[in-house]
């Protein structure tokens, strides 16, 4: 049984697979077969169906077009050498999607419709999951307000979606980052740990302007001082100093408690690393790289996992890293790949099966 869900599932008749080339396929680009989608009206969810994947009917009034109520998630599901088919760590992201709708003020999703929902989904576009190194089946579960009506209110109905995509390599080469001290992408009390829409919205001018210098991605600080560190684009950041792996702490609530951050940080710690998690201002940094003690600089996320970082650059002061040796990271991701992809074993309980 793949999950006690009842729901309709409608297959199309021929599957695009057949034109798919699923070596190395492009982030977010293509997407399977089928999806899932759920409604939330008068107080229940209902309507919980699987179909063919297809364009949504939406009015121009439709509340989450104008005022934002709009979350998502991202999970990664692998195929290991058997066949198999696991989903890593979707308990995590199922609660942390129900974080961000409380902070939204949005219903909960029940974790049938979540989880035996996405396991059904997979199950029936499991053809769909690479088998090739770095390559997943990437997941979006997303919700968003769904009332046809302008006014500054909670919407009363909502429409829970979840799409899948395969996916190859996110960040193919080392990133060059641009220490952001103007704009800002969260402040305590506001809405950063959670994973909402606006979020990444309101990031995109930094990362263009980042971008027209020659930079990948920007690594945002905080509201106040634009001081100390937060995310670097749409991950989390680890800094390597000795034996220690330093990552901006989550109690100011302007970060995301990113899956794979936490995973990162058990497996540095099996590695024999000590992690701390705290403040660490740009000033700070600087001073460990101009003394030769910062030695490695990733960024960790679920489409990325672990990118190497080449470049740090704040004001006028350049910070280059050597990502050919940095052998934390490598090993870091090597680590975590083999425990995703079914090739080492899986001590932490982190891979949900697909099928049983």
């Amino acid at each position: 049984m793949v999950g006690a869900l009842d729901i309709t599932i409608t297959k199309v008749e021929t599957s695009r697979l057949k034109d798919i080339n699923l070596e190395n396929i492009p982030f977010g680009r293509h997407f399977t077969d089928h999806m899932l989608e759920a409604d939330y009206e008068n107080g229940e969810w209902k309507n919980v169906e699987i179909k063919p994947y297809q364009p949504l009917l939406l009015e121009p009034s439709t509340a989450a077009l104008h005022y934002g109520q709009a979350i998502f998630e991202g999970i990664k599901a692998y195929r290991s050498p058997d066949g198999q088919v696991s989903i890593f760590r979707p308990e995590d992201n199922f609660k942390r999607f129900n974080l961000s709708a409380e902070r939204m003020n949005m219903p909960v999703v029940p974790e049938d419709i979540f989880m035996d929902g996405m396991r059904m989904l997979i199950h029936v576009d499991r053809e769909w999951a690479p088998s090739l190194p770095d390559h997943s089946l990437y997941i979006r579960p997303f919700m968003f307000a769904s009332d046809s009506m302008i006014g500054v209110k909670p919407s009363d109905s909502y429409k829970f979606i979840i799409l899948l995509s395969p996916t190859g390599p996110y960040y193919a080469a080392p990133m060059k980052i641009y220490v952001e001290e103007k704009y800002t992408r969260a402040a305590p009390g506001g809405v950063g740990f959670a994973k909402n829409a606006g979020n990444y919205g309101g990031s995109m001018l930094a990362t263009a302007m980042a971008k027209k210098q020659g930079y990948d991605q920007v690594l945002w600080t905080d509201a106040f001082e634009h001081k100390y560190l937060q995310e670097v684009g749409t991950m989390n950041v680890f800094f390597i100093a000795g034996n220690t792996a330093i990552t901006p702490s989550l109690e100011d609530g302007t970060i995301l408690a990113g899956v794979t951050r936490d995973s990162a940080i058990v497996v540095l710690k099996e590695m024999g690393l000590d992690v701390v998690e705290r403040k660490i201002s740009v000033d700070e940094l600087i001073e460990l790289h101009k003394k030769g003690g910062l030695r490695e600089v990733f960024g960790t996320g679920t489409a990325a996992t672990i990118s190497m970082i080449k470049e740090l650059k704040y004001k006028d002061y350049v910070m280059n890293f050597d990502t050919d040796n940095a052998a934390t990271a490598r090993e870091l991701k090597k680590r975590l790949t083999a425990i995703r992809e079914g090739k080492a074993a899986d001590t932490h309980g982190w891979m949900v099966k697909v099928n049983g």
